[in-house]
């Protein structure tokens, strides 16, 4: 099926999500998404009912206040995103403003709603008080109300009854998980260690990172990790201990657009960790693609 998108989001796992759920083992019971943004890899996986049921957690709360209409209550919410966009005038640009400065005050889901589907590449950002304060593109007017709404009803559909809604840390919901779970994992851009990104609300440090990573190694846990990567010869972020003992899948992103800007023809390759428990699901259960199964045999046959 069509997999419905409601919330636009810079960075979701949207066009590769296909290529992550190749590597779900069979029988899992709860899929915990601990930075789950848009939640592309949960409603992805909801599409294909790969889970009985679904954990969306984001430290953003008005982004989990957005989620939270999204399931419960679509044909309000679909209802006021369309009032909002048709109450867009001559001067779009001012309106927007006075749509955000409404929204930095109230965190009206429906508002939030409006300008990530305005504001540029989808992106979100953030001053130093909290405060959403990207531009918009006035070259679009947002999702038309038809499309928005069955975006919303769509992923309603998929997830209303089977997913809780959480505003914790993500060490918190990772210590939820059983073995009969799948944790996937997309944390923040890796930066430099106590400088603030406007994308983020709040980063997540690499050593805190890995001995989160450590604990369910020792609890036999599943999770998958999205980390790292690389674009043509030039890598992105700290790559992940050896210690850790994860087997590294390499997911072809697509073409790079700031390469092609600058006249280079290079492809952006997205880092994909699997779990050592994770890895033994899929020897035992063979259930992964071949290209999968191939490169955990040449890796296995590495170590």
């Amino acid at each position: 099926m069509k997999v419905p998108h409601p919330i636009p989001y810079q960075g979701s796992k949207r066009s590769l999500a296909s290529a992550i759920l190749d590597y779900f083992p069979e029988g899992v019971n709860t899929l915990l998404e601990p930075f789950a943004g848009s939640a592309a890899l949960t409603l992805a996986a909801a599409a294909r009912s790969v889970a009985r049921q679904y954990i969306i957690n984001d430290l953003n709360e008005p982004l989990m206040d957005l989620w939270g209409e999204i399931i419960n209550s679509p044909e309000k919410l679909a209802r006021q995103y369309e009032c909002l966009r048709k109450a867009q005038h001559g001067d779009r640009r001012s309106y927007y403003d006075e749509v955000r400065d409404e929204f930095n005050r109230s965190s009206k889901p429906d508002h939030f709603l409006y300008l990530l589907a305005r504001c540029v590449k989808a992106s979100v950002r953030y001053n130093a008080d909290g405060e959403f304060n990207q531009s918009p593109d006035n070259r679009r007017m947002g999702a038309l109300p038809e499309t928005m709404r069955e975006h919303i009803l769509g992923a309603s559909c998929l997830l209303r009854g089977k997913t809780d809604l959480l505003k914790l840390d993500y060490n918190e919901v990772v210590a939820r998980a059983t073995s009969d779970d799948l944790i996937y994992l997309d944390p923040p851009y890796q930066g430099v260690c106590g400088s603030r990104d406007p994308r983020y609300l709040k980063s997540v440090l690499f050593d805190e990172f890995v001995e989160v990573l450590e604990t369910l190694n020792h609890r036999d846990i599943s999770y998958l990790v999205s980390y790292d990567g690389r674009t043509g010869n030039r890598t992105h972020g700290r790559p992940l201990p050896d210690r850790l003992r994860l087997h590294l899948v390499e997911l072809k992103a697509g073409r790079s657009s700031q390469a092609t800007l600058l006249g280079r023809n290079e492809i952006t390759v997205e880092s994909l960790y699997l779990s050592p428990a994770l890895a033994v699901k899929l020897s035992l259960c063979r259930r992964y693609p071949r290209r999968a199964a191939e490169q955990l045999a040449l890796l296995e046959g590495a170590r």
